[in-house]
Parts: C-alpha cells; sequence; structure tokens
C-alpha cells in the first residue's frame, strides 16, 4: 500500500508519517527496488494507535512507549492503565490550571472599563503595577501555570 493510501486510512498527512518513521516510531516499511514505501495493515494499526493516543492526550514519546508496550508479549494491561491513570491527573491539573487563568482573566476584563481613557487595569495588572493576588491568582500561580 502507498503511503497517500495510509494517510487516508489514518487521518494523518504523509508528512506526519513519514516524521513518524523517520523517529522510529513505526515498524519500517519494506522499500521496493524503486525506493517506494510498501506499508502493510500493520503499519495502519500502528499510526491508528499514535494517533489516537495523541488525541486523548498522549505526548509523541508517550505515544511511542504504548505502542512498544502493545508489541511486548509481556504486556500487562495494570501498565498500560498506570500510564492512562497518570495522564488523566496530569490533565486534570491542566484543567485546574485553565480554570484559575480564565478566573484572573475575567476578573481583569471586568475590572478594565473598555472606554477610550489610557488608563487600562488589564496592563497593569499585567506589568504588576497592581497586585495580581487582587483578582484571585498570585504571581507564582500565574507563572506555574504559564510554565507548563
Amino acid at each position: 500500500m502507498k503511503i497517500q493510501q495510509v494517510a487516508e486510512k489514518t487521518g494523518l498527512t504523509t508528512k506526519t508519517i513519514r516524521f513518524y518513521e523517520q523517529k522510529g516510531l513505526i515498524t519500517p516499511p519494506h522499500r521496493a527496488d524503486n525506493g517506494y514505501r510498501d506499508y502493510r495493515a500493520q503499519h495502519v494499526s500502528e499510526l491508528q494507535m499514535i494517533r489516537r493516543a495523541r488525541l486523548v492526550g498522549f505526548t509523541l514519546e508517550e505515544s511511542a512507549d504504548l505502542l512498544a508496550l502493545s508489541r511486548d508479549p509481556s504486556l500487562r494491561s495494570a501498565d498500560v492503565k498506570a500510564r492512562a491513570e497518570s495522564k488523566l491527573m496530569e490533565i486534570d491539573e491542566k484543567i485546574a490550571e485553565l480554570a484559575a487563568m480564565k478566573t484572573t482573566l475575567q476578573a481583569l476584563t471586568q475590572a478594565c472599563p473598555g472606554d477610550g481613557d489610557a488608563q487600562c487595569p488589564i496592563i497593569e495588572a499585567l506589568r504588576g503595577d497592581s497586585e495580581l493576588g487582587s483578582i484571585g491568582i498570585t504571581e507564582s500561580q500565574c507563572c506555574q501555570a504559564s510554565a507548563k
């Protein structure tokens, strides 16, 4: 099967498929005498797994680890579940950080009159001229959320 057919079956671009191959994430496809890659159903399956893992929040490296686990004959579902639970905790932390960011930004936009005046509470808060803590987020929370 040609790369374009694999792309259609997996929903990935040909560039992404080549990238995953270059990174060693998928089993290398056989190359015909003319140099063209010859993909099999196995490649489609591997690529779909990576794509789906990415869609639920796993990084590329984590997706590769899951794919490697799926190939392991001594696979234990407990190992996979532990990784999924860890990812769930990360997602919950990100949701909490985003909620804090949203609350702060809502407070800032509500404090700003949005008129023709040059004084802007949003700019003042971002500069540090006013206290971020007074609107519900400390500077350490602000910087923690944006650094992740």
